[in-house]
């Protein structure tokens, strides 16, 4: 153990907020005596309101609701809930409970749309002929995960059903299926496939020569995340690490397995930076874990299962781990990871391809440069982008929303998704490169709100998810994540007027905003948005920079230009630094005109890994304009790291 001089921590965390749009009318929740964690409080008021069985929540006799771990933000909680009856899981009948910081139940976001009533859970048809039913749904069986009796509510119509997950292979390729068939009559009533894909982007040489964070175990480094151990790259067909000697990877050539996992981690670790950087999300899995990349699948494909993504090729044998690609693949593990599982409707590519376009935005790389096509660096199949997210019908798929939309083809119902996202993040002229936009109701200018600002109305929208998720819902979330996040409405105003622009309709359960800017939701907002960022007036440095253990302190430089204007009062500096024991660092900001802001003192107490957060200044005082540094010092001897990733946003 070293020995350190204690000093004070000055360390603020600060995440995105929403809330859920069905309002409860319940009893209050009592206040604590004494302060209680927000997480704390949120679990008790959560156990509260199940023990009261408000109207809202659809309970019925029977029923017992499991509450599951509290997703903190900076402003509410989320307590995601399953329910049971009679001991049994009802699939449909999930929800999430959201709170203030002090426990006062603000929202509720319901599945179920009614009580069950009365269910006979006795079966007529045997474990082992469902199973025989379900295997009949795969083209080859190679194993089953369990079959286990369940009530079935998904469609308003409950009834007792076996549940079993088998793998194998369908029509399509390979599978994961999960298959709920009748107790009483045998009838396959819900197939629920985990297996995700996208049918491509990238090669192992797109991203050209990178830094890795890597695992060294005595002579021997791996392709292994040193901050979460479960993000590896690994050879599809043996599922082992990639290792050497050296710390050297890859060889440039796209039809090199290990170059393939060159670019693959690369990008997994770039978008692990970007959930904390702009989500400050700790990780891809509800824990905080992730899954195996593994590099090798003979296919022009790539797929998420739940427990592994997989990358495939095009048709020159180029493995196609681009940072799209791979973004969209475990966008969908975040999505399985969120309340309510994978979205349905016609939702989940669009899903997949919001985070991939955010990946590729934070990963910032001059050989793959942020769009928001998708495919379009391959060439997969010889027809360039596999989709366009400003305009899908260049790719055959539909620009707007209709009722036909949830019932198409997944990848080609993320059409209209995928342009209200462009429309939210880059409006209809986009003045940064950006190609234009055109929208399917209204008439009038969109004005962005930029891909960072728009990915965190999307991602808060995704904590109030249920099973029940579909395009119409989202809509509904959005509204509601964007009123959270800015009190002058106009975040809510643009995110409304991008669903208006292609044609997702208003619905009763859609929240009203009526602070600050209340311009008409077919038309631009009268006022840019306070919490978005103009062109120009924000900034990222993704390239790593070594801290001297007990040295000199380093700095990482962003550089603004364009942002005519003054620093704001609440301007965010989000820090990603790898670091053994963080409490040896001091962290600041130093300003173009050479003033110092402190961020992080050192600590002899704190000694986590990493620091991994957004601090919140006044800049109010400074042009925005200028050269801006990061500013590190390892104080203290025997431990190590490096600046992997930090966010100015001004």
């Amino acid at each position: 153990m070293k020995s350190r001089t204690p000093v004070v921590v000055a360390v603020v965390a600060a995440t995105a907020a929403a809330t859920v749009a069905v309002a409860l009318a319940g009893p209050a929740t009592a206040q604590p005596s004494t302060p209680v964690a927000p997480a704390a409080a949120a679990a008790q008021a959560a156990s509260a309101l199940f023990a009261a069985r408000p109207a809202a929540l659809q309970a019925a006799a029977d029923e017992v609701f499991v509450q599951h771990d509290v997703i903190s933000t900076d402003t509410l909680q989320y307590v995601p809930f399953d329910r049971t009856y009679k001991g049994l899981a009802v699939i449909g009948g999930d929800g999430v409970v959201v709170t203030d910081a002090l426990g006062q139940v603000k929202y509720t976001s319901v599945a179920q749309s009614t009580p069950l009533g009365t269910i006979n859970t006795t079966p007529t048809l045997s474990a082992a002929d469902s199973l025989k039913v379900a295997k009949g749904e795969l083209k080859t069986v190679g194993s089953v995960e369990g079959t286990k009796l369940i009530v079935l509510n998904t469609t308003g119509s409950p009834a007792l059903a076996w549940e079993s997950t088998i793998k194998g292979t369908s029509a399509e390729g390979p599978s994961r299926l999960t298959v709920d068939v009748d107790a009483a009559s045998g009838k396959v009533l819900r197939t629920y496939e985990h297996v995700t894909d996208v049918a491509g982007t990238g090669t192992g040489w797109i991203n050209g020569s990178v830094s890795l964070d890597t695992t060294l175990s005595g002579s021997t480094y791996s392709l292994k995340d040193p901050s979460i151990a479960t993000l590896t790259c690994q050879d599809a067909s043996t599922n082992t690490t990639f290792s050497g000697t050296d710390n050297v990877w890859g060889t440039g050539v796209g039809t090199v397995k290990e170059t393939g996992c060159v670019d693959a981690f690369y990008s997994a670790q770039k978008e692990k930076g970007m959930l904390s950087s702009w989500l400050g999300r700790t990780g891809f899995t509800s824990s905080g874990g992730a899954w195996p990349i593994r590099v090798g699948l003979n296919d022009q494909n790539a797929y998420y299962d739940g427990t592994q993504v997989q990358i495939g090729k095009n048709t020159a044998g180029q493995w196609i781990a681009s940072a799209d690609v791979v973004g969209h693949e475990v966008g969908h593990g975040i999505d399985d990871n969120t309340p309510g599982g994978i979205s349905a409707n016609g939702t989940q590519e669009f899903v997949g391809d919001v985070f991939g376009a955010a990946t590729e935005a934070f990963a910032n790389n001059p050989n793959d440069p942020p769009d928001y096509q998708v495919g379009e660096e391959v060439n997969l199949v010889g027809s360039g982008p596999i989709r366009y997210m400003y305009n899908p019908s260049l790719a055959g798929d539909d620009n707007c929303y209709s009722s036909s939309t949830p019932s198409q083809e997944v990848h080609a119902a993320a059409g209209p998704g995928n342009h209200w996202f462009y429309l939210l993040a880059e409006g209809t002229a986009p003045t940064n490169g950006q190609p234009s936009s055109t929208r399917c109701s209204g008439t009038g200018a969109l004005t962005g709100v930029g891909i960072q600002t728009a990915t965190k109305i999307f991602y808060n929208a995704m904590l109030m998810k249920t099973s029940s998720s579909s395009y119409l819902k989202y809509r509904t979330w959005t509204l509601t994540s964007a009123k959270a996040l800015d009190s002058t409405c106009a975040l809510f105003n643009s995110t409304k007027a991008a669903w208006d622009a292609v044609s997702v309709p208003a619905q009763t359960a859609d929240p009203t905003c009526t602070g600050g800017s209340t311009s008409s939701p077919t038309s631009s907002p009268t006022a840019s948005p306070t919490t978005s960022v103009p062109a120009g007036c924000s900034g990222t440095n993704a390239t790593d920079v070594t801290i001297p253990d007990a040295g000199a302190a380093i700095t990482s430089a962003i550089t603004i230009s364009g942002c005519a204007r003054s620093a704001s009062a609440t301007s965010t500096v989000a820090v990603n630094i790898v670091h053994t024991y963080r409490g040896d660092l001091k962290v600041d900001l130093v300003a173009p005109d050479g003033t110092v802001y402190a961020l992080k003192a050192t600590s002899s107490t704190d000694s986590a890994d990493n620091v991994a957060t957004t601090y919140t200044k006044n800049l109010s005082s400074e042009a925005a304009n200028g050269a801006w540094l990061l500013k590190v010092q390892d104080i203290y001897s025997s431990d190590t790291g490096y600046i992997n990733t930090w966010t100015l946003t001004l």
